[in-house]
């Protein structure tokens, strides 16, 4: 079976954070059938000026669209900001407002945080304004993360695990329908 093509898109601004030792675990829980590629330049796009979003637009704006479009699906996993999301998650979401590269694509969210509820419910709002494809069991809130994943990286909470599985079978089935 050919493995999917995952863009992955991680909203925390640190590189040593919860939500990308979360990425590692489910880089590692799916590496037989899906390919996870963390986009690198996030925090690297310019900020959003929507005079230059459908002419005159930047490249490195152009090559994160392409990056979406080319993608089997996209999963966003993001920390919660002052009850929202991050400025770089948002910011190149933005630029996404006037190129249709979301519409229909199968999307997975993961808000983990220390509470996140207001983040979670902010992201599945833009998400669904520009159009990508998700269901309520392609969504997941994960309150605390700090304290259910351990300093290796792997996730010590049975419940989470649990939740975790049940969101990566329907994250593959949104993208293999």
């Amino acid at each position: 079976m050919e493995r999917k093509n995952i863009l992955v898109l991680n909203g925390s601004a640190s590189a040593d954070s919860a939500n990308q030792k979360l990425i590692h675990l489910l880089a590692l829980w799916t590496e037989d059938h899906l390919e996870l590629n963390l986009y690198p330049e996030l925090k690297l796009l310019p900020h959003f000026n929507p005079e230059l979003s459908v002419t005159g637009t930047p490249e490195a704006v152009l090559n994160f669209r392409q990056a979406v479009v080319a993608a089997d699906g996209v999963l966003i996993c993001t920390p919660e900001y002052i009850f929202s999301i991050p400025s770089g998650l948002k910011n190149a979401l933005e630029w996404c407002v006037a190129a249709p590269v979301f519409t229909g694509k199968p999307l997975g969210i993961i808000t983990a945080s220390a509470n996140g509820q207001k983040g979670h419910e902010e992201l599945q709002l833009i998400m669904q304004t520009l159009m990508a494809t998700f269901t309520p069991e392609t969504t997941l809130l994960i309150p605390g993360i700090k304290g259910k994943v351990n300093t290796e990286g792997n996730m010590t909470d049975p419940d989470t695990i649990e939740s975790l599985k049940l969101f990566l079978s329907a994250f593959e089935g949104l993208i293999n329908k």
